[in-house]
């Protein structure tokens, strides 16, 4: 967890220290959105959707071809996922202290125009390489966190009844004396 908004801070800092150091790379900046949507998501952040439709748009706009963007959503959308699972595995633990940062984060000042322009909260202009609806980013899914948490426990049950999970588990038991 805090790994997590930690790299988002480094992420923070990094671009606002453009001189000071290198910058990260485009797929390491959606991947640290990804991971905040993740945990943001599993821990019900009131903000989400905005938070969703700003990483989106971002992930668009500083994309600098149609592969480079689909290697960003691919990898944006893993590492949502891993954060989530992350998240769910350890009980939803400090959920309500995730939540209030998540929603208190500078991201929100992302002014987004209809072209698909962003204006960072530093002042940056993200210009987009095509212009694009900026309202077909993202469709605000009011039940998207009931059905990952739905996914998350069939899969979880899935893999806790297969008899190959099983005999390992029986095995590494066996291993350390149990």
């Amino acid at each position: 967890m805090k790994k997590f908004f930690l790299l988002f801070f480094a992420l923070i800092l990094a671009l606002q220290n453009a001189n000071a150091a290198p910058q990260p790379s485009y797929l390491e900046e959606v991947q640290a959105l990804g991971y905040l949507a993740g945990e943001g998501l599993a821990c019900d952040a009131s903000k989400y959707d905005t938070y969703e439709m700003i990483a989106r748009a971002y992930l668009i706009s500083k994309a600098r071809s149609d592969a480079e963007q689909k290697k960003g959503m691919d990898t944006f959308n893993e590492a949502k996922a891993n954060a989530f699972v992350l998240k769910m595995k350890d009980g939803l633990d400090r959920c309500e202290a995730i939540a209030d940062n998540f929603d208190h984060q500078k991201i929100f000042k992302t002014v987004i125009y209809g072209d698909g322009t962003l204006k960072m909260p530093d002042g940056k202009i993200i210009k987009p390489r095509h212009a694009y609806d900026v309202t077909l980013v993202y469709t605000k899914d009011p039940e998207m966190r009931d059905k990952m948490i739905k996914m998350y426990h069939e899969t979880h049950n899935k893999i806790l009844n297969d008899p190959k999970y099983q005999k390992a588990l029986r095995e590494r038991q066996a291993q350390d004396g149990f």
